[in-house]
Order: structure tokens, then sequence, then C-alpha cells
């Protein structure tokens, strides 16, 4: 794969190069439009390939937090067209690498030395790269390592990059008010936090410590005086990244071994420990010959404060979401609903996430659930399909809910997904047994 000797850190030229991405893109939509007039049965197949592509070339280039976008996208897969998925999901552990030179001032920046001085072995090549940082294979003292990268000027582009991103986003979702800025101070202050590697080696001892009597659930260790702020080591470890186990695996009886780990992995943090790994994309995940499942990347932790918590789960039973009074007033713990609010978007929203909440947490509403089952998540296909459509929905303020659910509900919909990729039967209070 083609190495990259720079990446553009300043506000100017990253905003050239996405600019440069916007004028092809418009060049595919007029080629489409004249395609249309020749042959009305053209469809946006092709013109959802051209723009995913290079949109994604774009993104790659710059790294950091505008690949992290795409990451995140590719994880919405009842959103985003099949083609941006595809071409996005790249993005998670597959991405042009860091050039040896440039991996090697990197490593006299911030150690003060070349990476031969500080291990027995280092492979110059890296083994995966994605938004953040790139992977390179390293031994010390016999000892076989992971060492990640950070790539250089991350950090700092964050706030510009999403400067940028901001009136899309805005337009896209809806968003008005002044409340809207929460969101993105929400996602500023995540980026950041995951540019920090300290800060992801402390989240990985703590989490890893808690969780470590869960059955079929493997983590590295991590190693503090070969770590800084931009390079973390850890243990290397040996398996196959979810997504090959996906294509590979023929076993139920696996599936349903791997999803449980997963599962009680991510119930225990959010109910025990109140903080959750909230990046659950497969590029994150490895499992082994065992079929155990390996979690190896902390950088995104979400904190759940008891003011989110508690309405939050309440809503998880049918009881309560059945219940009008009781409903009502978690939709305004949730900051859902506004006393602001006219009648009628507290009716409109009311519905709409009445429908939503009845659907999304039938998981939690008996003693097992089938992860695989085709008619639930063709119903929040069509649900996503049924909102996007909505022109009363786009009419009315889509600033809704506390700055919480950006990161909680990218974690269950992220977790549901990679259970429906498995295929996973999931024994749901099995967790508690770990406590």
């Amino acid at each position: 794969m083609k190495t990259i000797d720079s990446i553009p850190t300043g506000k100017i030229s990253r905003a050239s190069k996405l600019v440069k991405t916007g004028v092809k893109v418009g060049g595919n939509y007029l080629k489409y439009y004249g395609e249309k007039l020749v042959n009305p049965e053209v469809t946006k197949d092709r013109l959802n390939e051209s723009n995913a592509a290079d949109i994604y070339d774009g993104l790659k280039s710059l790294k950091g937090s505008a690949l992290k976008v795409a990451q995140m996208l590719s994880m919405e897969k009842n959103i985003m067209p099949k083609q941006y998925v595809e071409k996005f999901s790249l993005a998670q552990f597959s991405v042009p690498p860091l050039s040896a030179p440039l991996v090697r001032k990197t490593f006299q920046k911030y150690f003060g030395k070349a990476p031969e001085a500080l291990f027995g072995t280092f492979e110059k090549e890296s083994v995966a790269a994605a938004s953040i940082g790139q992977v390179h294979r390293a031994t010390k003292d016999g000892q076989s390592l992971a060492v990640k990268i950070q790539y250089p000027g991350v950090a700092n582009s964050i706030s510009s990059d999403l400067a940028l991103v901001k009136p899309v986003a805005i337009k896209m979702f809806n968003l008005q008010g002044k409340d809207s800025e929460k969101y993105f101070k929400e996602i500023e202050g995540k980026l950041l936090e995951e540019t920090n590697y300290e800060l992801e080696l402390a989240q990985s001892r703590y989490i890893t410590e808690a969780c470590k009597n869960i059955p079929n659930l493997l983590f590295p260790t991590y190693y503090e005086t070969l770590s800084n702020d931009r390079i973390l080591t850890m243990d290397w470890m040996e398996g196959v990244h979810l997504s090959q186990f996906f294509k590979e695996n023929s076993s139920q009886e696996a599936a349903d071994q791997v999803g449980q780990a997963l599962w009680n992995f991510y119930m225990f943090q959010m109910h025990e420990l109140k903080q959750v790994h909230a990046d659950p994309h497969p590029g994150n995940f490895l499992v082994n010959k065992e079929n155990q499942l390996i979690a190896i990347d902390f950088g995104c932790v979400k904190k759940v404060p008891d003011e989110f918590y508690v309405p939050y789960f309440e809503l998880a039973d049918p009881k309560n979401i059945n219940d009008p009074d009781i409903f009502r007033e978690k939709m305004f713990e949730l900051e859902i609903l506004k006393e602001s609010d006219t009648q009628e978007e507290q009716a409109f929203f009311s519905a709409l996430f009445h429908e939503m909440l009845s659907l999304f947490t039938q998981p939690f509403h008996g003693e097992t659930f089938d992860f695989s089952d085709a008619v639930f998540f063709g119903k929040i296909a069509a649900l996503s399909d049924k909102y996007s459509k909505d022109t009363t929905l786009r009419k009315m303020n889509g600033n809704r809910g506390s700055k919480h659910f950006l990161y909680i509900n990218r974690t269950f919909f992220g977790l549901y997904n990679l259970l429906n990729e498995l295929g996973s039967r999931i024994v749901i209070q099995q967790y508690k047994n770990f406590v």
C-alpha cells in the first residue's frame, strides 16, 4: 500500500482539500443528471459509488477527525446508502499508512530516540492504519508488542475540522437554536480525548481490571514506560478482526460465544461502571482461535452520569414506555421535550420517540434475544426510512435530547449491528453473574 509522507495540518490546507473533494462530488452529480436525461432508468447506485469513493479519498489523506467521521458513518447501515457504508468501513482499519521516515520523526519528537533504540525489533511497515493512528509490530525482551503511533497534527486540527463540518451537520440534522452547540462540544471533547494516549492507557487499565472475570473476553496489557500521549505500546494479540470473523464463521455456537462476551462486556460497563467503550466497530475487536473476544482500543470511553442513566434505562421497561405520565416525565428529563415546545411539537416528538423506544428496547424485554432476527432489523430500517422522509420532522427543530444521547445511542446501535452481523443469541441478564 502506498504510504503518506505528510498530512495537511493547517486549517487552510485542510479546507482546501475538502473543497477539491466537493468539486469532484459536484462533477459526479452533473454526470449523473446528464445520463438521467438520456436514460431515465439510470439509478443513483453509480452516483453513490463515485461520491463515496471521492469523499473517502479526500478524507483518508486528511486522517484525524475528518476520517473519524467516515468511520462513524460506516456504522449507520440503516441510514447511509450501502455504497457509502462499504467504502467508509475501510476507515476502521485500512487506510494509507505513514511512511517510515515520518514514523521515525514521530518517535524522535516524543521519545527523543529512534524506535530501534526502544525495542529489540521494530517493523517499519505498519500492520494496520485507521483514522487517528497506525499500528506497528515490535518486540522487547522476547515479548511481542503492538505499538500505536498517532498521526502528526491530528489533535491540533480537531477544532478546525469540526468548524468545517458544522454548517453541513446543522443543515443535515435540522439543528436550530443556541443549544445545538452542546452536541458539537461533546463530539469535540471526545475526539480530543481519543488523541490523548496517556488517558487511553489509564482507561484501558481501569476497564480491563474491572471486566477481567467476564468469560471469553481478553485484553492486552499496556506498557506505561513505552507509552506517552502520542505513542501507545501494548501486547500483540493474535486473532482476526471481527469483520473477518463475520465472513469466515459458520458455527452458531461460536457466534453465540463471541456475541455473549461482547454483550456482557458492554452491559457490565454500562450498568456497573457507568462508563462504556463507546466505539463499537469491528476494527476495535479481534477473535482468537478459541473464539474468545479481544478488545484492543479504549480511546473513546463515555462516562454515563446518573441524571441521564436513570431515565434512559427506565424507558427500557415497557411499563414506563406505555404509562403516559411516566413517559412524558422521562421525555423532559432526557431533554427530548422542552417547556418552550408548542403542543404540536410535544405531541409529534412524544409519538416519534414512543414508536422508536418501543422497538429499540425490545432486546431488554425478555430473558434472551436473537440478534439474527431479520424482522426486528427490518423494522428498524423501515422506521429510519420513514422518518428520513417525514416532511413534518424537517419543519421542526431537530435539536432534541441530552448531549449524552450522541455516544450512548452510537454505542447501542453499534453493538446491535455487531451482534446482528454475528447472528448471536444472547442471554440478556448474564452480565450480572460477574459483578
